[in-house]
């Protein structure tokens, strides 16, 4: 009886490891959520330069897993990963904090320290919490699926309640609230790691390989400096050039020439990988157009988006909490839409599910896009305008997101599965610069028009114009996508169509 109950629920570990991730979401996305009105109204920087920062921050907080989860395997095992990573993020949240109480007179360096030490705890700590999860359970074990959802709870959870909190409140107490849950989640940690990362089988998990050798301090400290020095080199040395850029992008045209070159993959491996890396590409549009929700969409929200209700003012950053709420609301009933269609052979492929979630990032433009055409001066939009936007992007991101790490574990050779995973990290890395990128193009000032901007040639002198660049540019990725998707289910080869069923 007792064996039984232990197969059928989950082990304590995972409600702990809820926990702890829920207090990390917390911190972040509280941070996130009030940034670039920070820069924009506390440091008063332009609404270009702080979108740049935002898509620099978000993207280099996509590439330092690499080096947390080397170092991790190498040497220091997951708890230790998971404390370091937490202590670094925490230390940064507080520079924020001192960052806002200074304001515009030296509250920029203050803010570089806090976003290199965020960025670097970030890369000890996401890659190993989630690895931790599989841990606890045996090989093949049928739970690891729904301990996986439970988890994926805990991260909205985390992203539903930090804007509402975070957001309330004067910026420096905003960012003093996600260190202190930070702090939280690492203390609750460390205090119950010893009796909760136990297997089943009653072993220890995420214990440290072996010791730090110097050349791996040396590497943690580099990899500070040369973050610190990336976020720093404009106002160092008073340049338009945005390193930053060059390598992240120089990053994703380097990693398929690397893994090409590798004469030892098959020919259906090779047809594999060229499926990852075009459908890596792609997610770039998708998340480009997405992440807007942090950087341009919160301006927008901010200035031109009518939030009284009854009286009160809501804060622009609590739109940031629709998100999280709609992944919780409609998850489950995306898994049954699914499975309908799965009983049915009509599931839709992988590279299909990718471009619907195209095509719905676009639709919710085209939303936001009819509510502001003719947008006088001033005018503001219905908050529920927005709201729907971010409810069809949520639609959009439940068809793509989960799909992507699934396929990459599928389709890559066991000996490259950690550099794939890498370079679809670093797709996200690119999408996340180039959603800074992008949201530099809103048209200037407080009012949102005003000092047009251009991209490839498309002039941008207001608001509308702006978001009919996301709905063209979203809208033919996801075209081009559905139109390739064949093409790529052959070279995905048939045991990983879903479509396909045995008859």
């Amino acid at each position: 009886m007792e064996n039984n109950a232990v197969k059928t629920g989950h082990p304590k570990g995972l409600y702990f490891l809820f926990f702890t991730e829920m207090w990390e979401r917390f911190s972040y996305y509280g941070m996130r959520a009030i940034f670039i009105l920070f820069m924009t109204k506390v440091l008063l920087m332009k609404d270009a330069d702080a979108s740049e920062i935002y898509g620099s921050y978000t993207g280099l907080v996509y590439l330092t897993p690499l080096l947390g989860g080397y170092l991790c395997d190498k040497f220091l095992g997951n708890r230790r990963s998971i404390v370091i990573g937490g202590l670094l993020m925490a230390i940064g949240q507080f520079f924020m904090f001192f960052s806002a109480s200074v304001g515009a007179n030296g509250g920029v360096s203050l803010m570089w320290m806090g976003l290199t030490a965020i960025i670097i705890g970030n890369g000890f700590f996401k890659p190993n919490i989630s690895t931790m999860v599989g841990q606890l359970y045996p090989a093949n074990d049928r739970r690891i699926d729904s301990a996986f959802t439970i988890f994926y709870m805990g991260i909205n959870l985390g992203a539903f309640f930090s804007p509402l909190v975070c957001g309330s409140m004067d910026f420096k107490w905003g960012f003093l609230a996600a260190g202190i849950g930070m702090l939280i989640g690492l203390v609750a940690f460390i205090l119950g790691q010893k009796k909760y990362l136990i297997s089943e089988e009653g072993n220890a998990i995420g214990l440290p390989v072996k010791k730090l050798d110097v050349k791996s301090i040396a590497m943690i400290i580099g990899s500070i400096g040369i973050i610190f020095f990336m976020l720093n080199f404009k106002q160092m040395f008073k340049s338009d050039v945005d390193i930053i850029s060059y390598f992240i992008y120089g990053a994703m045209v380097a990693m398929p020439i690397l893994i090409f070159s590798d004469k030892s993959l098959t020919k259906i491996e090779t047809q594999r990988i060229t499926v990852i890396f075009l459908l890596a590409f792609f997610v770039i549009f998708f998340w480009g157009a997405f992440e807007q929700a942090g950087a341009s969409l919160t301006l927008f929200a901010d200035r031109q988006t009518e939030r009284t209700i009854f009286g009160w003012e809501m804060p622009a950053s609590y739109f940031q909490s629709v998100n999280p709420l709609a992944v919780i609301s409609l998850a489950p009933i995306m898994t049954i839409v699914w499975g309908f269609l799965y009983a049915r052979k009509l599931e839709p492929s992988s590279p299909k599910k990718m471009a619907i979630g195209l095509g719905l990032v676009a639709l919710g433009y085209v939303v936001i896009a009819i509510a502001v055409k003719g947008l006088g001066l001033g005018e503001k939009v219905s908050m529920w305008w927005l709201i729907g936007l971010y409810v069809i992007h949520t639609i959009g991101e439940l068809c793509l997101s989960p799909i992507g790490l699934s396929m990459v574990s599928k389709l890559a050779p066991l000996r490259l599965s950690s550099l794939m995973m890498g370079t679809w990290f670093l797709a996200n890395a690119a999408a996340n610069k180039f959603a800074g990128t992008l949201s530099a193009l809103i048209p200037g000032g407080e009012d949102g028009t005003g000092g047009a901007t251009s991209f490839l040639g498309f002039q941008i002198t207001n608001l509308y114009e702006f978001f009919i660049l996301f709905i063209i540019m979203s809208g033919a990725a996801a075209a081009i996508l559905f139109v390739l998707s064949s093409w790529l289910e052959k070279r995905m080869h048939n045991d990983h169509v879903e479509a396909k069923t045995n008859k």
